[in-house]
């Protein structure tokens, strides 16, 4: 039988590991806006209270890099990016192509998927009953247009949709820091799955760009200023 090699501690699936964990605490701090746009990083102090060598802190950051969440300069090392919301724009339009393609598949099925019908749960409630907290509500709408590309059976497609959700991520949570666009997520959500129940594939694909780009809009209109604001907006949703 062939050996079974462990990594020994302080060897390369450790610093992977560590690598791991670094990556996912400071996107956790870029999503929650701890760390600002235009904020410097500095590997010392990321090392400092994470516990970590320098090696995990700068394989961290050299994928944040890839990602496209932070950028380093010659002389003045990490920071973080700047929203680009030209790229935003372009996201938000590629989830458009995807999940109206997944409704054309759904108002082609002579059954009703049974992610439908979960979707329904959640969204075509009484008001009484809706969610207010933010981070419930960013993560349920996650869901709910994921539910759509799982419902539609092409997994490639659903890949292809958790890429883009993952990189809009940063900015879609905004949306649900403004009350008015609560209650229209939900509004338009059932809307939405009414149209699908339908199997009207052109209302349900015009419905489900209204919401994205409605969605679109509102983080796009969100400023520098308006990112301190609402990121004081979110910690006190969250307490």
């Amino acid at each position: 039988m062939a050996a079974v090699h462990v990594g020994r501690p302080g060897g390369p699936a450790r610093r992977s590991n560590l690598a791991d964990r670094i990556y996912a605490q400071i996107k956790a701090e870029l999503f929650d806006f701890e760390l600002m746009p235009g904020d410097a990083l500095s590997e010392n102090e990321i090392a400092a209270r994470t516990g970590a060598s320098r090696t995990p802190v700068r394989e961290a950051l050299f994928r944040l890099q890839r990602d496209g969440y932070v950028d380093v300069r010659e002389h003045s090392g990490w920071y973080v990016r700047p929203l680009d919301f030209d790229v935003f724009d372009e996201l938000y339009e590629v989830r458009i192509t995807l999940e109206c393609a997944a409704a054309a598949r759904l108002c082609a099925l002579d059954h009703r998927p049974p992610e439908l019908a979960e979707l329904s749960a959640v969204w075509q409630i009484e008001r009484s009953e809706r969610k207010t907290d933010s981070t419930i509500l960013w993560q349920l709408d996650e869901q709910f247009h994921a539910g759509l590309l799982a419902a539609a059976g092409n997994r490639e497609m659903a890949r292809i949709h958790r890429d883009v959700t993952e990189r809009i991520r940063i900015v879609r949570r905004l949306d649900f820091v403004q009350p008015a666009r609560v209650d229209a997520t939900y509004e338009e959500h059932a809307e939405i799955l009414n149209r699908l129940a339908e199997g009207d594939t052109e209302a349900a694909q015009q419905a489900l760009k209204r919401h994205i780009r409605a969605s679109r809009d509102a983080v796009r209109q969100i400023t520098l200023h308006g990112l301190f604001e609402a990121r004081d907006a979110l910690r006190t949703r969250e307490r």
